[in-house]
């Protein structure tokens, strides 16, 4: 029975939201897979979103970047633990081979942490990276092209990297496929879901899903708009009549995306690619720190569902109106292919057969 490693980052949700298509397409293909994970995302996330079984182990290989908020990366901060991270690199390099050894490893998977793909070319292990993004060149964007940022080239150009559509460009590595767009389809459940939130059969519900970095916006004065209610994250506490929290629902992402008509988020791979799988219009707040990957999930995203940019000042005041009934009215865009997941289980069925 063939061992596939997978290390999924825990910087925010979006990393698992492109990697769990694949594996649950791969278990189909590949029966029997024996799985173990390494993410500091919680368990019961992870479960969520998988259907193969897998071991956990609860630990994170990378962190992306140290961040203020959902949408401000805290520069000074993120600089010196990679400083830090990269003192001892070859020490944690070989900490994650003999993880490997240990678990008798005979693939490693990651989105989108590099440390592990390092291990397994120590091993000579086949090793394969996946996502939108690599640490690689949002350091070199924000930072420079040091010792650091070779260190972590290197890692990423022993392995075969799968670039997901969107993604951003990756300038330094050779070994690239397109594997195209990744997202899961709900189940539609609008009248349920008006029923749960006691609300009319005509009544707009508009989720806030700012990603799995914490942001908390000041909903309670918000205005009420006419026949609208609102999903809000459960930890805000919010007591208003229109405003309800989506985690005691049960449902999973997608179902929530395909039952409310928009959602109000940040640039981020996961929830845009869901929303325009799922039909769902956007209003989306740019990120004030530059953050490289965005361009290309903005341009994709008004390529292929209805969406609409918010001022920061008017997503803490919630004027909001206006812009969500323009985004409402206006025409449904072609949906993109999603073939994105077979196209990466595939390439992964090959490498592990």
């Amino acid at each position: 029975m063939a061992h596939l490693f997978v290390d999924i980052s825990s910087h925010g949700y979006g990393h698992l939201a492109q990697t769990a298509p694949v594996l649950n397409r791969l278990i189909e293909l590949r029966p029997g897979l024996r799985i173990t994970l390494r993410s500091g995302l919680p368990t019961e996330k992870l479960r969520q979103r998988l259907q193969a079984p897998f071991g956990h182990i609860a630990a994170a290989s990378d962190f992306g970047f140290v961040m203020m908020d959902a949408l401000t990366i805290d520069r000074p901060a993120t600089h010196e633990r990679y400083r830090a991270l990269h003192a001892d690199y070859a020490a944690r390099v070989e900490a994650d081979a003999a993880l490997l050894r240990t678990l008798g490893a005979d693939a490693v998977f990651a989105n989108v942490s590099y440390i592990p793909l390092a291990a397994a070319a120590r091993l000579r292990l086949p090793a394969v990276a996946l996502c939108s993004l690599n640490w690689a060149g949002l350091y070199a964007h924000y930072y420079d092209r040091d010792a650091i940022h070779a260190e972590m080239l290197a890692a990423y150009r022993g392995a075969a990297f799968l670039r997901t559509t969107p993604g951003m460009p990756m300038p330094g590595l050779d070994d690239i496929a397109d594997i195209g767009t990744l997202a899961e389809s709900g189940n539609a459940r609008r009248g349920e879901l008006r029923t749960r939130v006691g609300a009319g059969e005509t009544a707009r519900v508009v989720m806030i899903a700012l990603g799995g970095i914490p942001k908390r916006l000041p909903v309670e004065g918000w205005p009420a708009l006419p026949n609208t209610h609102w999903l809000v994250p459960q930890s805000w506490n919010v007591q208003r009549n229109d405003m309800h929290a989506f985690e005691p629902l049960g449902w999973p992402f997608a179902d929530l995306l395909r039952s409310v008509d928009a959602v109000v988020a940040k640039p981020g791979y996961g929830t845009f690619a869901e929303a325009a799988c799922n039909g769902t219009a956007v209003l989306y707040q740019r990120r004030a720190d530059g953050w490289p990957e965005q361009d290309c999930l903005i341009d994709w995203l008004h390529a292929h569902a209805r969406c609409a940019e918010v001022s920061a000042g008017d997503l803490q005041a919630g004027n909001l109106g206006a812009t969500l009934e323009s985004c409402l009215r206006s025409a449904v865009p072609p949906a993109p292919t999603f073939d994105g997941a077979d196209r990466a289980a595939r390439r992964l069925a090959a490498l592990l057969t």
